[in-house]
């Protein structure tokens, strides 16, 4: 839900503005309205914000960039170091300093590769042999060489000596990795600290900015937003200064920023509709709604009642500081439910870690008979019971979609400019929901006319009525457009939702397989020999750790299409609206 809002109006004289201001930020809970054209030119705001990007940057690097220049080229000299000695280690341990005697004494020595089956002993000294290809030695140019020989120059020193380098710089790099954890604990706290200095020097430019004024600058105008939950604070600070205010309703001009209130479920799903873009004052605020279809979607993409005890499991240890991953951080409560719901559902879709439950003999058949399996009969052709729920779930979807865009649609601008919204809200929704009832309770002869009157009066809100007062005419037209695109669109947002049915099963079908590999290991029994458990062991581990994570980036990414794609588009959501952030320390 998004709260509801108070727009002030401030007017102060300018000797006690600034002392106004100081009140207003300890308070700490109007959003104060952009307006100022010049803030982009305000060299004081862009320098402030420069800074407070320069230290932004060396907090998510842990260290300024010397530093890490100077261990970025350490490893690249490790690097480039190691592919020398490999490269030198064919050619044996030498010593530099012998070849530069021989050099000296009058003989040159020039190296080579070439074929096995080329290779002619007058040519040179065999040094190494890999493969079908050998590696020689040619002493003052004993006989030339032949076209398909490829000389080799080589470094200066040996492969041996080339590995003492690596390791002196693996001390250097280590000594450097010492010096940036050093300078991070050194200087961490104080850029932290620095930043929230800037944050808050920067908050108050901007409010400057937006500061209006009148009678030659003796009178400060300033405007915000205030959550109606927190007005009486708001109004016992103003009622103490000597401030004139004048407090109102939002328009729908105006740029009301949105503040969500939601249960401690639906809020941990706020950072995804974040992902998307918050929705306006005069929108819905649409995570009531996600969040329970993007937990039933991840918990049918995924599939497998296993994998979501380990989403517990690992939820757990990330909300409890057991598991720290910087990418998972503060995530641990959403990924536990996560877990949850895909533990319920894996078991009601007969699936635990790779192990087709409804096959299993020391399964109850008791817990068998609730699981969704088998096949059921439509239109005469039999279809997977999980592909046909997964493409009802999205026809719901779908519809619930066009429901609440018919509503808010109204809400904002008016039944009459929403005609046609309601006319295809009508046909859809309502012709699926007698079709339903034709085919269980409703008489024959009621279903006919009923579906005819439906039909008949979406059509005139489709047709006719779409644009109130435009020619009849164009209107037809624009509803005939429409007619195709919605036709197209609503099939193809129908068939995406069979993903959900095919993540699941290819993800069971990959747990499966690992099963499988590991019984193949022990002969195809678990009674195999005590050597055969440990890679019995670690296919089982290795594989479904690994199936987990690939399931569980599909889990996310595909519900989040569905839902940003599918629900969103067909609900009207635009998500353009900005988010409540007062001005406060």
């Amino acid at each position: 839900m998004i709260t509801q809002m108070k727009k002030y109006t401030f007017l102060v004289f300018h000797r006690e503005y600034e002392a106004f201001l100081e009140q207003l930020r300890e308070l700490g809970v109007v959003h104060i309205t952009e307006k100022a054209a010049g803030m982009a030119e305000d060299k004081q705001l862009q320098e402030l914000l420069a800074e407070a990007d320069k230290i932004r940057k060396v907090l998510a690097q842990g260290a300024p960039d010397q530093l890490l220049q100077e261990k970025a080229a350490l490893e690249q000299r490790i690097a480039a170091t190691q592919k020398e000695a490999n490269k030198m280690a064919v050619w044996g341990d030498f010593s530099a300093e012998c070849i530069a005697d021989l050099k000296q004494a009058g003989y040159t020595l020039r190296y080579f590769t070439c074929p096995k089956k080329a290779f002619q002993e007058e040519w040179g000294i065999v040094v190494a042999e890999q493969g079908a290809t050998l590696y020689f030695v040619q002493v003052n140019n004993a006989g030339e060489a032949p076209e398909q020989c490829q000389e080799q120059y080589l470094n200066e020193k040996s492969a041996a000596d080339l590995q003492k380098d690596v390791e002196g710089l693996n001390g250097l790099l280590v000594a450097q990795n010492v010096r940036i954890e050093l300078w991070a604990k050194e200087n961490m706290p104080a850029l932290e600290a620095q930043l929230i200095e800037l944050n808050q020097q920067i908050d108050w430019q901007r409010v400057t900015l937006n500061t209006g004024s009148e009678a030659d600058g003796s009178l400060k105008i300033l405007e915000g937003f205030c959550p109606v939950d927190q007005e009486a604070a708001l109004n016992e600070m103003l009622d103490k200064q000597d401030v004139y205010f004048h407090a109102e309703d939002p328009t729908a001009e105006d740029n009301t920023p949105i503040k969500l209130r939601n249960n401690r479920f639906t809020k941990l799903f706020e950072s995804l509709t974040g992902m998307y873009g918050w929705p306006n004052y005069g929108e819905f605020d649409p995570t009531p709604i996600l969040a329970p279809f993007f937990l039933l979607f991840f918990a049918m993409c995924m599939g497998d009642c296993g994998y979501g005890i380990m989403l517990i499991i690992i939820g757990l240890m990330i909300s409890k500081k057991k598991l720290n991953i910087a990418m998972f951080e503060g995530l641990g409560p959403i990924i536990t439910v996560l877990g949850v719901g895909t533990m319920v559902v894996g078991f009601f879709l007969g699936t635990f870690m790779g192990i087709d439950l409804y096959a299993a003999e020391w399964v109850p058949q008791a817990l068998k008979n609730v699981m969704i399996k088998g096949n059921i009969e439509v239109a005469g052709s039999s279809y997977d019971i999980q592909m046909v729920l997964a493409l009802c779930i999205g026809v719901f979807h779908i519809c619930l979609a066009m429901v609440v865009k018919a509503i808010c649609y109204t809400k904002q601008t008016g039944f009459k400019e929403n005609i046609a919204t309601w006319g295809w809200t009508l046909l859809i929704v309502g012709g699926l929901l007698i079709a339903i009832l034709g085919m269980t309770v409703l008489p024959q002869e009621v279903f006919k006319w009923t579906l005819i009157a439906v039909a008949g009066i979406s059509a005139l809100g489709i047709y006719i009525f779409n644009t109130p007062g435009r020619n009849p005419l164009i209107n037809i037209g624009a509803g005939l457009w429409e007619t195709y695109n919605m036709a197209t669109g609503i099939l193809g947002d129908v068939l995406s939702y069979i993903r959900l049915y095919a993540l699941g099963l290819a993800g069971g079908m990959l747990g499966a397989a690992f099963n499988n590999l590991g019984l193949m290991v022990m002969g195809g029994s678990v009674e195999g020999a005590t050597w055969q458990w440990l890679p019995f062991v670690l296919i089982l581990v290795l594989g479904h750790v690994l199936n987990l994570a690939m399931s569980a980036l599909g889990a996310f990414v595909h519900p989040l299409r569905l839902s940003f794609v599918e629900y969103f588009k067909n609900a009207g959501y635009e998500g353009k609206g900005t988010l409540y952030q007062p001005f406060k320390k």
